[in-house]
């Protein structure tokens, strides 16, 4: 008999989050919450939302001098690439991902909005790399009980809750005994 079941009855689509478990061993994964921006058949990707790098964006490409955001570590696939999430419509270009959540979009856009006041550094969160799964692979981990799917997605939890507690809060907005798993220690030893 299992001890530990954290599955419920939720699949992972475009637009949900991936919650890891509570003792996921992965370091890249550990208390980590992933925007799925794509889900089906040839695999998944998304980013981490709660893992910010010690760079911020004008650090990283020195001609966009007007964000100073922290970039944030999206994953461990191609952490040379940089990829963001927004919440203005009127980024051309861009994909909507759940409510008033978008990805990606016409970078010189985002600019041209940043530069005009039309959109805020606090609208934006950018991601060096991305977290992705190969066809079958995600199935494989939510079987394995390593993550656990949610449908509370709004741009308030995504761009202004602290990254050190929107795992908890992740949790916490699912209610019942997920609420119980957001209080779990990071070691149980030491509780």
């Amino acid at each position: 008999m299992e001890f530990f079941k954290y599955r419920n009855k939720l699949k992972p689509e475009k637009g949900r989050l991936l919650i890891s478990e509570p003792f996921l061993p992965d370091p890249n994964f550990e208390r980590t919450v992933v925007l799925l921006c794509e889900h089906n058949d040839e695999g998944s990707f998304g980013f981490v939302l709660n893992k910010p790098s010690i760079l911020k964006v004008n650090e990283v490409m020195e001609d966009i001098a007007s964000f100073e955001n922290i970039v944030y570590v999206g994953g461990p696939v191609q952490q040379d690439t940089l990829h963001f999430i927004h919440r203005n419509a009127s980024v051309s270009n861009a994909v909507e991902i759940a409510g008033n959540v978008y990805w990606g979009g016409d970078f010189e856009n985002l600019i041209v909005l940043n530069d005009t006041k039309q959109i805020s550094a606090n609208d934006v969160r950018f991601f060096l790399g991305y977290s992705g799964w190969g066809p079958g692979q995600l199935d494989t981990e939510l079987e394995q009980d390593s993550w656990i799917v949610c449908d509370f997605v709004t741009d308030q939890l995504l761009f202004e809750t602290d990254p050190q507690i929107m795992w908890r809060k992740a949790l916490e907005s699912m209610g019942g005994r997920f609420s119980v798993y957001s209080n779990y220690p990071v070691d149980p030893r030491l509780n």
